[in-house]
């Protein structure tokens, strides 16, 4: 196994750990907030290795069959397990239709890359998909903190932790329904115009038929 399998495994294995962190069992619940850090430092850990296996499999030329397989079941894992949690974890913040919607668009983000794959042609992630990625780590993070902190005091300084919570896990639902209609706009072109040369070489491909008889 190369090395960005290696590192996709790596956060494959931290996702079970990551639940176990919020769930009841973690042995250091309610002391001094080690909960909620520890397990926003680990999803955030996750997180980087999401852009780092892909980043080294380009750069060395080791994109292989099976990281082509794995790399995106561990971010649709990753995302799906997180939002469920949260919404068990801080259901305040984290209401069941948010995490259906998000959800939702990975799945449909999924099948659209199935659907355009079966038909000889990919579609790159978008500057919208970038964003949403961002958005979406900030805000689930944001949200494990927000379960014991409703605001930081720093001096005169007072950060509202669970209002930027709710404004981040917002955004990140406008944001993942917008670039999931800028990707299906992007899909249905690129498969229509794939249909039009289907029937352009099918024309063609009579013609030449009606000349040799």
């Amino acid at each position: 196994m190369n090395l960005p399998n290696s590192i996709t495994m790596t956060r494959i294995i931290m996702i079970p750990l990551f639940l176990w962190m919020l769930s009841p069992h973690f042995p250091w619940q309610g002391t001094a907030g080690v909960q909620e850090i520890a397990a926003s430092i680990l999803f955030v850990l996750a997180s980087i290795t999401d852009g780092l296996d892909g980043y080294l499999a380009r750069k060395y030329g080791q994109i292989t069959t099976m990281g082509m397989l794995l790399d995106p079941l561990a971010d649709k894992i990753m995302v799906t397990s997180a939002l469920i949690a949260l919404v068990a974890y801080n259901p305040d913040v984290v209401k069941v239709w948010i995490a259906v919607v998000i959800i939702g668009r990975e799945f449909l983000i999924s099948g659209l890359r199935s659907i355009a794959s079966s038909e000889g042609f990919t579609i790159t992630a978008s500057e919208l998909g970038k964003l949403k990625t961002v958005v979406q780590i900030v805000s689930v993070v944001s949200v494990i903190l927000a379960h014991r902190w409703d605001h930081w005091t720093i001096g005169v300084l007072v950060v509202p932790v669970r209002w930027y919570a709710i404004a981040a896990v917002y955004f990140t639902v406008l944001v993942s329904t917008i670039s999931a209609i800028d990707y299906f706009v992007g899909f249905w072109k690129k498969i229509d115009h794939a249909s039009k040369d289907r029937r352009r070489a099918a024309v063609l491909s009579r013609g030449k038929s009606v000349r040799l008889t």
